[in-house]
């Protein structure tokens, strides 16, 4: 087996349990906060297992940036394409938003405007603690 494909599943499994902790803050959260908020037992059920699938894959998914043999906007990609899919399906199948395309494509946007957000801070991160090692190096 892959070795990346064994660091995608072992990162998956230890972290993928925050998502249905995650998902039951929220859902205490909106319990106290909205009158009379209420859930299915259907409801509760799939916000659990997608929320530990998301999770699983969001914490997997940081495979892609240790594969140093691939160039890095091939990497860039597959991640943030692997974790649209992941996101905008979770999403859409637990009635987070509609199933509208007004309301995939301000997702989208809201999506890819956070994740070059956190992109840009983590990469830029990176080059100044580079920096500052290789220049104690020196």
């Amino acid at each position: 087996m892959n070795k990346y494909f064994k660091e995608f599943l072992h990162r998956g499994m230890m972290f993928s349990g925050f998502g249905p902790i995650i998902a039951g803050i929220v859902y205490f959260a909106l319990s106290k906060s909205i009158v009379g908020f209420s859930l299915t037992g259907q409801q509760v059920l799939l916000a659990i297992v997608s929320t530990y699938l998301l999770a699983f894959i969001q914490a997997g998914a940081s495979v892609f940036n240790q594969m140093y043999h691939w160039p890095l906007l091939k990497s860039v990609l597959c991640h943030f394409s692997l974790l649209y899919v992941a996101y905008i399906l979770c999403y859409l199948v637990n009635t987070w938003i509609p199933f509208d395309i007004n309301f995939i494509l301000v997702f989208t946007g809201i999506f890819v405007a956070i994740y070059l957000v956190i992109w840009l801070i983590v990469y830029i991160t990176v080059k100044l603690t580079s920096r500052k090692l290789n220049t104690k190096l020196s």
